[in-house]
């Protein structure tokens, strides 16, 4: 840090706080600057806080700004006279386009009733720094370093807030206050607001407006005079939430560095680039952070045009013309795929080919094994699949369903384990996750239809309506069999699976365990990708527990989702493997 946080003097509650922020066009007096530290820049570990209006020389603002740091974010607030700050080093700063919001601590007025299913506290533990990382690579933030948070929330200077979900205890939103008095002796008796984040997928709605509530709350418990943050003006759901709160717009900006995280802010964006999914975004962005040219050639497929010097790969979300017509066959008839693993060394479960009106094969497998899958020999995003066959009817059911999607069907014993998928680029492997059936929690007081229904919509809101769960008649089933109806009432806190696959375009959920992945696991997904000869690819296991060796092969995607697997550099790995000479 430039500073060392220390405990300055109280200033009386009644006397009116020296105006320094909001007249940047002003030097500040030696009266408002009295008891304030000078050229102040706390570190977040994301990046750090240069507080302009503490230095006296513009030039050590900017020389402050060029000290940043490789993959950090660094952020100059309240500088004096920015216009001239970034005329000093026009190709290296810019005017940030975010709005600085404020609210007023004495005439804040608490919410009236609580907000159900969030308790806001904060952070008890180093080991939470790394969730609230999971929730930034969730939202697409900059990653902090974690001992760097542990070490600012152990003095008073700094508050980070996380909010759990009161029916799982999981943590799914977080906040990070700066208290500028204690900081650096602030005369104002300001505080700022940063880092505001919630797991779009899971967090009850609430969530966001509990975490500032409670920061501001705090702040103003000290006798704090006003709380601050910026937001990005095109951000319109933040900005309603503020303002709802009561915070209103003043003059002060931010300036940051031209480096390659901030370029979309500073930098025409392609065209349609808002118009892409999830998937493909992810690899816009980190080609447009090298430096490479990114051209949207049809959005609604995600295809891209992806250009540096006098080369240019086409891609679809992460299927590149690296990967060859007899690989994707490969991955697209799992019956071949099934030989190819065989061969390969890798566990395959015991299968049978059908068709409606063929079952003999299938029957006898069913017969031998007491359960089965049953899906299409080619398809992808789990239709037409069904899980757990036990009889003779619900196999003609079932092939007839997969029929729908390919007069081929494969049946295949139905094997315990979690849903493993690894990623594997360059023969390498890059993410490792365990996904999940959707599930739903109950709060006491919805039906499971409506608890189906809100959760989708949270899902597709933060998956670009790529992750929805339908209400059918599989759907139904899978309830049933949990011994619910659709229109029944679960206690608070109760999970119910209601779907049967793990496949997240119905729904399901995905938890990281690269970090885990058994040695053999990782070797069996890369003997698994050479074997097929595919560039990328999602190797798909059904395995007893991550930690250990033992596996079944299910199939092999030639278009993994990366932007399932963050914070895992799943989009850098893939553009290494496009562009290498852009490699960090």
């Amino acid at each position: 840090m430039g500073a060392e946080p220390r405990v300055a003097g109280a200033r009386r509650r009644g006397s009116p706080p020296p105006t320094l922020t909001s007249r940047s066009e002003k030097r500040p007096s030696a009266h408002q600057r009295r008891g304030m530290e000078s050229d102040v820049v706390l570190d977040l570990g994301w990046g750090r806080l240069v507080f302009g209006h503490t230095f006296a020389d513009l030039r050590g603002v900017l020389d402050a700004l060029r000290a940043e740091e490789s993959g950090r974010r660094d952020i100059c607030i309240y500088p004096r006279d920015p216009q001239v700050l970034i005329g000093l080093a026009p190709d290296e700063l810019f005017l940030d386009p975010s709005l600085t919001l404020r609210l007023d601590l004495h005439r804040y007025r608490p919410r009236p009733d609580v907000i159900r299913g969030v308790f806001v506290r904060t952070v008890t533990s180093a080991a939470e720094m790394n969730r609230i990382n999971d929730i930034y690579a969730h939202n697409g933030m900059v990653l902090a370093d974690a001992v760097t948070m542990w070490a600012n929330h152990r003095t008073r200077a700094f508050t980070y807030l996380v909010a759990e979900d009161r029916r799982t205890g999981e943590i799914i939103g977080t906040v990070t206050g700066v208290d500028h008095e204690l900081a650096f002796g602030d005369p104002e008796g300001g505080t700022s607001l940063w880092c505001l984040a919630v797991d779009a997928q899971d967090a009850p709605t609430g969530t966001g407006e509990g975490l500032v509530r409670v920061l501001a709350e705090r702040y103003a418990a000290r006798g704090r005079a006003y709380l601050d943050l910026s937001v990005l003006h095109t951000n319109d759901a933040a900005i309603a939430l503020y303002r709802k709160l009561g915070f209103g717009q003043v003059n002060a900006v931010c300036v940051k560095r031209k480096n390659p995280i901030n370029s979309p802010l500073f930098a025409a964006q392609p065209a349609q680039l808002d118009d892409l999914n999830p998937y493909a975004r992810i690899i816009a962005d980190e080609a447009l952070r090298r430096g490479i040219r990114v051209e949207v050639t049809d959005a609604e497929s995600g295809e891209l045009r992806l250009s540096l010097g006098g080369r240019s790969v086409l891609t679809i979300e992460s299927l590149s013309e690296f990967t060859s017509a007899v690989a994707m066959s490969r991955c697209d008839d799992k019956r071949v795929t099934r030989r190819l693993m065989e061969r390969a060394g890798v566990r395959v479960p015991r299968g049978a080919t059908a068709a409606e009106g063929e079952l003999d094969a299938a029957s006898a497998l069913l017969d031998e094994v007491g359960e089965v899958v049953v899906k299409p020999a080619r398809g992808e995003q789990g239709r037409g699949i069904t899980v757990g066959v036990r009889d003779r009817e619900g196999l003609e059911r079932a092939v007839a369903t997969a029929a729908q999607f390919c007069p081929d069907v494969l049946v295949e014993e139905l094997v315990d384990g979690d849903d493993l998928r690894v990623v594997v680029i360059d023969h390498r492997v890059v993410a490792a996750a365990v996904r999940r059936p959707a599930e739903v929690i109950g709060d006491g007081r919805s039906s499971v239809r409506e608890l189906i229904e809100r959760t989708s919509r949270r899902r597709a809101r933060a998956t670009g309506g790529e992750s929805t769960i339908p209400v059918d008649d599989i759907t139904a089933e899978v309830v049933e069999d949990a011994g619910f109806a659709l229109d029944d009432v679960p206690s608070s806190g109760e999970q119910i699976r209601v779907r049967r696959t793990a496949n997240l375009h119905t729904g399901g959920t995905i938890d990281d365990v690269t970090d885990r992945l058994h040695p053999q696991l990782a070797e069996a997904a890369v003997r698994a990708s050479r074997a097929i000869g595919i560039p990328v690819t999602g190797i798909d296991f059904l395995v007893p527990d991550v930690d250990g060796p033992d596996h079944v092969f299910i199939e092999a995607n030639e278009r993994p989702g990366l932007a399932n697997h963050e914070p895992q550099p799943t989009a850098a790995r893939f553009v290494d493997l496009l562009f290498p000479e852009t490699r960090g």
